[in-house]
């Protein structure tokens, strides 16, 4: 990172790591306004601690200043902040902890930013700012996010195999295709696109082409600055099927994407391949077996009923 700039990954205790995709944490000493981009995401929770304000643009849509616990809702292009210094935390949210973590649904959330307190309640957002407030490490960030979250989601979900699986499917490189996926998944398609929309954010072909671009987009950045579209998923007709795609995930080409202010991301994508195994939070692949939470009597609440698959 330039000097004055930190950032550090955490992945989650491993009783969380099916619900939360990692911790992020991102500093900056001066409070000049910056701007920097990211790339589209599943939902994010996001805590701004001793930060000057910070504006998100996602398209045409404008949010800020945001307020000190926002939920990004999952994202289908890229989005700009303009932030003042000071550190913002993310906690990844993958589409089996949103099951968990609300009953609301996630596309009403798509390509959103709303304080976290109006999904769920004020307590959490006030646990997150006080805890963090009171800390003087980045290291002692990772045990209280634990705490904080580990109660958050021991309330079942009756989907949770099926969500578990088209996780995995929809960042499998060669799965593209939407009936292809609901045969594997052994559902109806439009059960499918219910299961998407629900836990996922948007349909299921968006999710598919939106993975299917980042893996090539990841892997033909190259450390010169070069763009090797001979990277590219072999699915792709060629160069300029692959740039209609960068053009409604990015906005842009990517080398005018890359040419942007990038700082951040791409010094994330390192440390995250680094730390948690997979360059960015929407390739993130739950663990293929449930994590041991602990359900306790008496605590949490029966997994509300939605309308069944198929």
């Amino acid at each position: 990172m330039p000097p004055g700039m930190r950032m550090r990954y955490d992945p989650p205790h491993a009783s969380l790591s099916d619900y939360l995709t990692g911790y992020a944490i991102y500093a900056a000493e001066s409070r000049a306004p910056m701007v920097n981009w990211y790339l589209p995401a599943p939902a994010m929770i996001s805590v701004l601690v001793d930060a000057g304000p910070v504006s998100v643009a996602i398209g045409n849509h404008r949010f800020g200043p945001l307020d000190r616990v926002s939920l990004y809702g999952p994202t289908s292009r890229a989005f700009q902040t303009v932030t003042h210094g000071g550190i913002a935390v993310g906690i990844g949210v993958s589409a089996l902890g949103w099951s968990r973590l609300t009953s609301r649904l996630a596309g009403d959330f798509r390509n959103k930013i709303v304080p976290l307190d109006t999904v769920v309640g004020g307590v959490v957002a006030r646990r997150l700012t006080e805890g963090l407030d009171a800390l003087s490490d980045d290291a002692m960030i990772k045990p209280l996010l634990d705490s904080i979250f580990e109660p958050l989601f021991l309330r079942r979900h009756p989907h949770e195999d099926l969500i578990r699986a088209f996780t995995t499917l929809a960042v499998t490189d060669g799965v593209i295709e939407m009936h292809d996926v609901a045969e594997r998944l052994g559902i109806e398609t439009h059960a499918l696109r219910r299961l998407a929309t629900r836990h996922f954010g948007m349909l299921p072909k968006m999710l598919l082409r939106r993975a299917r671009f980042l893996r090539s987009f990841i892997k033909l950045i190259q450390p010169d600055g070069r763009i090797d579209y001979s990277a590219i998923d072999s699915s792709y007709f060629d160069a300029s099927h692959f740039l209609r795609d960068a053009s409604t995930f990015l906005g842009t080409t990517p080398r005018r994407f890359l040419a942007s202010e990038t700082v951040f991301l791409k010094a994330s994508l390192r440390a995250r391949a680094a730390v948690i195994g997979t360059p960015t939070q929407a390739l993130h692949v739950a663990p293929a077996t449930p994590s041991p939470v602990v359900i306790r009597p008496g605590r949490g609440s029966p997994g509300f009923q939605d309308e069944l698959p198929g």
